[in-house]
């Protein structure tokens, strides 16, 4: 065989090799002899196993040979018995066929006597349905269900005999069912009454736990019924059990807007919360013994009162709510149900850890409550800020003086209206959180900026309708007065609120600068309309100074004393912090129109005598006038307007011509928006300068100019310098 012949070849080269490499070295051939002989030994020992093992396996042929030929024996056997007994009931079949009618007698016979042994129970059928009704309407429900039951199992018996006998048919089954009708109507009924006791178990629980208790036994027998009975039949009425339980316990939850709207929703959840801790209480310490204790009754109904009051929050901050509403519904949901005048009772804790339901309102929910919360405060505060400053602009048009506070300034109580306002708001977001909190300062203070912008036009529009008729409204100074006053109560209300609340912080430095931008327009409004009025009562006056009837000695100076003493005295009313910036802004404009009207000055002739005259009565005009502009501006100390009026007289009363160069050096200095043209009408006023000596002074001006400091306020700026008039004097014009 190939195999063989491949087996042999490898064998001799296996032993080729071996043989090289023992006998490599020639003092190795003297064992040869040692090593045949070993090798024979192995060889003999192996072809002695090799025939050992194959006559062990021919001995086992031989045996299982012998088996199958005994096999083959009893198998002939075998069929030999079947042949004859073929034979046999091929003989007999015709006597089989005489017991068919023994058979249909036999059959008979069990029909017979099942009816017989179900005639009582069938009899007493109606009697028992009867019965069974009667117990279900007293409520002896477990008496009904036990009836119930023994129906069940007749009706069950019936059918499985008939089955059983062979009677399969439907006819047979649907008079049986048809019989046993009332049966199903009483499951109904007795399911109908467990359900209206279990959905009242609280109250059962209260005065008459036994039907409660009957009817969880009910429901645990129907379970073990089930657990037996897999198909076709389970009721899962303990499933049911709490379903009906949580049916019950969501009918508390509902309630309409209508139904609770405004301050009822407040009522709504106080009532919510007593009801369900009374609930609970009732669950706890009476309930629990009335169940088993895999039901967790106690824990299913914590779950189930949680699971329907969320539902029932989210149905009502789906409402349209008011301020006070959405106020009432983030305070429960934050604070009054976690409490521990709640969910949070030390009865509860221990058991039940409310936090492993979720919370009552996802915090998406929650986010948007309170941003409606926040938008109905805006809308809220912004309609009563409205509202007040109608009322406070109804009252500028009164015929009665302004109110007085303590120290007898005018003012009204409108900055604390207001203020009280917002703190009120702030106050009330405090309680439900700090960042709703936050939310209303940051609205309060955006609508506190919108009302000043609100106020300042309304200034406004008050300064239009006095100039229609300036003799109203009567009292038009004092409001406006008391307007000014308001605002600085308003500057110093709202750096305390901000204070308060921890705002300072946040860079405002008092008041946050848009606010602060906004209030100091509607002040400043106020405070020009003031000097606006005072300058229309001087103008009059202005118009006569450094004219010919002036220098002739008229008395427009006492008429702008006069008129000065009477804006001061309407003054006194206004806080000190006002007086300085109406001072400054009321000095720089008599500063304008006084200068203004020196430099109007050339419009007729000066001698070379009259302008000594000029810069005499401008002395006395400002020895007149400077006490009253102190007492005007509110300062201790010469101010800016006496300054230019002096330092313009002094520079017409120089006599020696030669030193106007560096008079108007030292002016230069002074007030370096100073002009060539305001110069040139100066030295035009006085009318004795050569054309030698005004070359070298505006030679001087043009070496001493130098840009103005960025702290100065410029006075020559503001002042036009009017068309320049023939250098000659008309015949028909008669000198001054």
């Amino acid at each position: 065989w190939p195999e063989m012949e491949k087996a042999e070849k490898l064998a001799r080269g296996a032993a080729l090799k071996w043989a090289s490499g023992v006998f490599y070295k020639s003092d190795q051939l003297e064992k040869l002899g040692q090593y045949r002989k070993r090798e024979a030994q192995r060889t003999s020992s192996v072809q002695s196993r090799l025939k050992s093992a194959v006559h062990s396996y021919l001995e086992g042929v031989g045996v299982g040979l012998g088996q199958l030929r005994l096999a083959l024996e009893d198998v002939r056997s075998v069929c030999h018995a079947l042949g004859e007994v073929r034979q046999d009931w091929q003989g007999n079949i015709a006597g089989f066929k005489r017991l068919e009618q023994l058979r249909g007698m036999v059959s008979e016979h069990v029909r017979l006597a099942t009816v017989v042994h179900n005639l009582p129970q069938v009899f007493s059928v109606p009697e028992v349905v009867m019965e069974t009704e009667r117990l279900i309407q007293s409520r002896r429900v477990l008496e009904a269900h036990t009836k119930l039951m023994e129906l069940e199992c007749w009706r069950d018996d019936i059918l499985y005999q008939i089955h059983r006998a062979g009677q399969q048919s439907s006819d047979s089954q649907e008079i049986v069912l048809s019989y046993f009708t009332g049966v199903k109507q009483l499951n109904e009924e007795l399911a109908k009454e467990l359900w209206d006791v279990v959905g009242c178990g609280l109250t059962f629980v209260r005065h008459d736990p036994a039907i409660f208790v009957s009817a969880v036994r009910i429901i645990e027998r129907e379970e073990k019924i089930d657990q037996i009975i897999l198909e076709g039949r389970p009721k899962n009425w303990r499933q049911k059990f709490f379903e009906v339980i949580e049916e019950a316990i969501s009918a508390q939850f509902r309630a309409t807007h209508v139904d609770i709207k405004g301050p009822g929703l407040a009522s709504h959840l106080a009532a919510l919360q007593n009801n369900i801790m009374n609930d609970l209480t009732v669950v706890k310490h009476l309930m629990v013994q009335c169940c088993p204790p895999h039901y967790n009754i106690f824990s299913a109904f914590v779950r189930m009162y949680h699971k329907c009051l969320s539902r029932h929050m989210q149905d009502i901050i789906s409402w349209e709510l008011e301020k006070n509403e959405i106020f009432s519904v983030l305070n429960w949901t934050l604070h009054v149900y976690n409490s521990p005048e709640m969910m949070g009772h030390p009865d509860l804790c221990p058991e039940v850890d409310i936090t492993t339901f979720g919370p009552l309102i996802s915090h998406d929910a929650l986010e948007q409550l309170q941003n409606k919360y926040v938008a109905t405060v805006r809308d809220s505060v912004s309609e009563w800020m409205q509202k007040a400053l109608e009322a406070e602009v109804k009252d500028w048009f009164r015929e009665e003086e302004p109110e007085t506070d303590h120290e007898g300034y005018f003012q009204s109580s409108l900055p604390a209206i207001i203020i009280q306002m917002l703190e009120e708001n702030v106050r009330v977001s405090s309680a439900i959180s700090d960042s709703l909190r936050g939310k209303v300062i940051g609205t309060s203070l955006n609508e506190l900026e919108s009302f000043f912008g609100r106020f300042r036009k309304a200034l406004l529009n008050y300064g239009k309708e006095h100039l229609k008729d300036r003799l109203n409204p009567k009292h038009y100074l004092l409001y406006l007065v008391m307007a000014v006053n308001n605002c600085i109560a308003f500057r110093t209300s709202i750096s305390t609120f901000l204070e308060q609340h921890g705002l300072t912080d946040l860079g405002f430095h008092g008041s946050p600068p848009s606010i602060s931008s906004t209030l100091d327009k509607a002040m400043k409004k106020a405070c020009r309309l003031l000097l606006d009025e005072l300058l229309l009562d001087l103008q009059p006056h202005f118009v006569q100074l450094l004219s010919r009837s002036w220098l002739a000695g008229s008395d427009c100076v006492d008429d702008v004393c006069r008129v000065v003493d009477q804006y001061c005295n309407h003054f006194s009313g206004a806080r000190e912090p006002v007086f300085q910036w109406r001072g400054g802004g009321g000095q720089k404009k008599e500063t304008l129109q006084l200068t203004k009207a020196k430099f109007e000055a050339h419009s007729f002739c000066l001698t070379t005598q009259k302008h000594y005259s000029l810069g005499f009565r401008l002395k006395i005009y400002l020895a007149h006038l400077e006490p009253l502009i102190l007492l005007f501006s509110g300062l201790e100390q010469s101010n800016q307007m006496t300054s230019v009026i002096s330092s313009l007289s002094e520079l017409i009363r120089l006599k020696d011509t030669t030193l106007l160069s560096l008079e108007v050096s030292g002016l230069i200095t002074k007030y370096p928006d100073i002009s060539d043209e305001h110069v040139s009408v100066l030295l035009d006023i006085r009318g004795d300068v050569s054309k030698e000596v005004r070359g070298t002074v505006l030679e001087v001006m043009e070496q001493s100019s130098q840009p103005p400091p960025e702290d100065y306020q410029p006075i020559f700026t503001d002042i036009l310098v009017p068309a320049p008039v023939l250098t000659f004097c008309l015949p028909t014009v008669k000198c001054a």
